[in-house]
Formats: structure tokens, C-alpha cells, sequence
């Protein structure tokens, strides 16, 4: 048996980057997608976001992927939310997501990113942050590589 440890961030958004999620509803989403993941055996470090995003930081098994566990964990979330009622409105998560690795040497400063998005985001918005992204990870050359 072959042992793995491979560090995850991964960050997304709300439809249209609505800021639908609340206070309370992040509270009972975070709690949601932490229990669900644990039954999918998906292993969640760290979850928190802000009004219109998430970031989680987890730690992949050797057979699984980033884009099912994205899936895995954005198409239950966002059906637990509509099953439940928690929002006036239909619920969805955009399409696209972040996801880059993390050096163990970088996991605690990840965890603080992630443990303070509240107050990181009365200073930047999801849009700034989103930019900053795009440029630091080198999104937009892979993005225009694409096209």
C-alpha cells in the first residue's frame, strides 16, 4: 500500500458570485460539507468563505481526483442547500474553481488565509482576490493557452 499526502486548496463561488451565504448558512454548509465529505472518505483540513465563496483546504488519497472531489463536494452541497430550503431562491455554485497545491511546509499558513476570509475580505473583495489568484497561479497564461 502506497501512503499519500497531497494538499489542496480550493476555492469557488457562488453563482454569478451571489452573496447568498450568510453567516448562519456558511455555519450549517461548512458543518454539511464536512460530515459529507467524511462519508465519502474525502479528508477536509480546513473550510471557511465569505458571503459569496468558499475555500477548503484538503489532503487527496492516492485514487482520488481534484475534479470529482470538487464534484463530489459542490453538487452535494448545493443540493443539501435547495433540499433544505436555505436560500429565498434557487442555490448554485459556478462551474469553474481554484485548485493548487500546497507545500506541508505551507499548510499552517494556509489554514490562516482560510480561518480569517472574514476579515481578509473587508479589506479585498472575492473580485480582488479572484484577480490576485488569476496572477499569482498563473491562471490567465493557461487561460489564454486555451483559447
Amino acid at each position: 500500500m502506497g501512503y499519500t499526502k497531497i494538499w489542496i486548496h480550493l476555492v469557488w463561488a457562488t453563482k454569478k458570485r451571489e452573496a447568498v451565504l450568510n453567516k448562519e448558512l456558511r455555519k450549517q454548509l461548512f458543518q454539511h460539507i464536512r460530515e459529507n465529505a467524511k462519508e465519502k472518505n474525502i479528508y477536509v483540513d480546513f473550510i471557511n468563505g465569505y458571503v459569496d465563496h468558499v475555500h477548503i483546504l484538503i489532503s487527496l488519497a492516492a485514487d482520488q481526483t481534484i475534479a470529482k472531489t470538487v464534484q463530489l463536494i459542490k453538487g452535494e452541497s448545493s443540493y443539501w442547500v435547495n433540499k433544505n430550503n436555505l436560500t429565498p431562491q434557487k442555490f448554485e455554485w459556478q462551474d469553474d474553481y481554484f485548485a493548487v497545491s500546497v507545500s506541508e511546509s505551507g499548510v499552517d499558513k494556509v489554514r490562516e488565509y482560510i480561518k480569517n476570509q472574514e476579515e481578509h475580505h473587508r479589506k479585498k473583495t472575492f473580485e480582488e482576490e479572484y484577480n490576485e489568484f488569476m496572477e499569482k497561479y498563473g491562471f490567465e497564461i493557461l487561460r489564454a493557452k486555451a483559447q
